[in-house]
């Protein structure tokens, strides 16, 4: 019997093979697009084409991969026969998954298609941009660090105590050791483009070696400030992060504002009050120009984002939805 997970996947590769006219017969097929046959049921061009387009593959390994994608889509034909063989198709959970991706494939591409055709950034304002955030720029710093990362439980107020008085990250260490707290230690840079402006500016005032603790989610840090270097971003240079990281904000503010005309035109009723703790709102974008915000990803040519930043918030779920609707637009 296949755990529910198991039959979600088995979902998920059904609306694949679905949505991607996995099962598209001989007949439905013009002459010599077909590349494979799976028991009668053909794997064609345009199907393998979809999945180079998906994947991102370069003309250079165009045919190595073409090979390796048309053996995952005979995988898929074969699971999704089998699947339908024994009704998994059928199965509750199942038509569920299917509907849902459905809808956010159907509701994403319309979405696109309403904002895909907004004018570019101009000239002027992308170097207004620029001259507007000197720290992702033109004045920019780059700050290498010692850090020893540990469970976030590991940060407690002795911990903070050997952090304040220790001279150097190798004594708290071993006074880590001492307790039996397990800790990496890794040296990594960053800047004042991919850092919170607070503890940018807290990095700036340190003197070199200062350490200092930190708490990132489910992870702690202590880090030692090893040197700070001034590494400036010319216009010329930042231009096409900043022309892109504009694109998407104005995208962005106009897919919230077709969300809220939609909202403002339909009739919203809470059949359970106990979900509604208000009047329906719409999400209103994250306007650029304003560090710090979950909106905002500095657009720096030379850097490259750190994985967490210690700003980051999670995004509401209308936030999360609207990323996913222009998150395809180019």
């Amino acid at each position: 019997m296949l755990t529910p997970s198991a039959i979600l996947r088995c979902g998920a590769l059904l609306l694949m093979c679905l949505l991607g006219a996995c099962g598209r017969k001989s007949s439905d097929t013009a002459p010599g697009q077909a590349l494979a046959s799976v028991n009668g049921v053909e794997i064609t061009v345009l199907q393998l084409n979809d999945e180079l387009a998906r994947a991102g593959v370069n003309t250079a390994g165009e045919q190595a991969a073409s090979k390796q994608l048309l053996q995952a889509l005979i995988d898929r034909q074969l699971l999704q026969a089998e699947a339908t063989r024994e009704k998994f198709d059928r199965d509750p959970k199942v038509m569920q998954a299917i509907d849902r991706a459905r809808a956010l494939i159907v509701a994403q591409a319309w979405l696109q298609k309403r904002v895909g055709n907004l004018a570019r950034p101009t000239p002027a304002e992308i170097e207004a941009y620029y001259t507007a955030h000197p720290q992702f720029f033109g004045v920019r710093k780059q700050f290498s660090m010692d850090q020893l990362q540990l469970p976030a439980a590991a940060l407690t107020p002795a911990l903070k105590r050997v952090v304040d008085t220790a001279g150097s990250l190798d004594e708290v260490l071993a006074w880590l050791a001492a307790n039996k707290v397990q800790a990496g230690r890794s040296r990594v840079t960053r800047s004042t483009a991919d850092l919170a402006p607070v503890l940018a500016t807290r990095l700036l005032a340190m003197p070199k070696g200062q350490l200092f603790a930190v708490q990132e989610g489910e992870r702690a840090l202590v880090i030692s400030l090893s040197d700070i270097q001034e590494a400036p971003v010319t216009l010329a240079v930042a231009r096409p992060q900043i022309e892109q990281f504009l694109m998407k904000q104005r995208q962005k503010e106009s897919a919230s504002s077709e969300l809220a005309r939609l909202r403002a035109d339909a009739k919203i009723e809470y059949l359970n009050k106990d979900l509604a703790d208000g009047p329906a709102a719409p999400v209103k974008a994250q306007a650029a120009g304003k560090p710090g915000t979950p909106a905002e990803s500095p657009p720096s040519a030379a850097i490259t984002p750190p994985a967490a930043r210690p700003d980051a918030v999670a995004n509401s779920a209308a936030n999360a939805a609207l990323d996913r609707g222009v998150a395809g637009l180019k």
